[in-house]
């Protein structure tokens, strides 16, 4: 695998990267009424919510979306939609308290947590011959941390990944967004975050700390305080060094595609996986100049990043085929 050259356009009128950002989250709507709701189990007596599209396939794309989005986000549905029109069954979960329900446990989801993922492949690979991982921004490093870490071998379905937007380095990531050019996005994210904090309180009273909000002003003073105290982590840097993607990178072992758009207004230069990707085995990297942060605009219903998923994994899906023929 090696650095590839990317053949994204961007459509004319498009040509700042905040608006190819914001305007698919905006004014892309698609209609869900596609999705066939799911609960599950988790083993730590929690659920997931899951959004499905079921055919009689017997191959499955799941779908993890990125910080505070969720299965409806645009970007998760087009691509949901875009897949199930092409012959695969689709699973878009939903992290811990983001499927409009919030979960049982305290504890909700982070940036590296991937016992969740780990819990949906195992369910859904009962019932399919192949599986695929495509992830958007945190959904992204949750599933490239998750094919690189050191656990069990993975599932024999997961056949391939496609990746989008992804911050691979979560320090560098979150001291991006302290940029005064990022405030709408980090102001949102912060927003949703303590909204969820809040509830999370009135749910557990006393296990979590009470202080005024206010001051927290950005995603690292929130994960000092929460995130990080929460999860067992020492603070924000030690949540960030141990839960990012970028050293797991090497270990792969499945064919897997990470796209970062070069004028990603969310990723520093170290959340270019350049040397990591250069000589891997299983591991492409394609830096597109525009698409902003998963945005990838195109004309015609369709984005580009759902062209350019399906195309990736229908390649894969050909060589196994040619193999297994053998």
């Amino acid at each position: 695998m090696a650095i590839i050259q990317s053949y994204y356009s961007l459509p004319f009128g498009f040509w700042n990267k905040h608006i190819q950002t914001i305007f698919p989250a905006i004014f892309r709507k698609i209609k869900t009424d596609f999705y066939s709701r799911e609960r599950i189990d988790t083993p730590d007596k929690d659920f997931l919510i899951l959004d499905r599209i079921k055919s009689d396939s017997k191959k499955c794309v799941i779908l993890s979306h990125g910080l505070e989005g969720n299965s409806n986000s645009s970007y998760v549905a087009g691509m949901a939609r875009y897949f199930a029109r092409n012959g695969f069954d689709v699973c878009g979960w939903n992290f811990r308290g983001c499927g409009g329900e919030f979960n049982k446990n305290l504890l909700m989801y982070h940036s590296g947590f991937t016992e969740d993922l780990h819990t949906v492949v195992e369910h859904v690979a009962r019932d399919y011959d192949k599986i695929f991982l495509i992830g958007f921004s945190i959904g992204g490093n949750i599933s490239l941390k998750y094919l690189g870490e050191d656990r069990k071998p993975i599932n024999p379905a997961l056949r391939g990944c496609v990746v989008f937007s992804v911050p691979v380095n979560l320090n560098g990531c979150s001291m991006n967004l302290d940029k005064k050019s990022n405030t709408l996005y980090r102001s949102q994210f912060i927003r949703k975050l303590k909204e969820k904090i809040e509830v999370k309180k009135a749910q557990f009273p006393g296990s979590i700390p009470s202080e005024n909000n206010d001051k927290l002003t950005t995603l690292k003073d929130f994960d000092n305080r929460y995130t990080a105290p929460l999860f067992g982590f020492k603070n924000a840097n030690d949540y960030y060094e141990k839960s990012s993607s970028k050293q797991f990178i090497p270990s792969i072992c499945i064919p897997t595609l990470i796209i970062q758009a070069k004028n990603d207004p969310f990723l520093p230069q170290s959340c270019y996986p350049i040397e990591e990707c250069t000589t891997h085995e299983f591991v492409d990297l394609e830096m597109p100049d525009y698409g902003g942060h998963v945005g990838f605009i195109q004309r015609g219903g369709t984005y580009w990043s759902e062209q350019r998923a399906l195309e990736f994994i229908q390649t894969l899906d050909i060589i196994d085929n040619m193999d297994r023929d053998k």
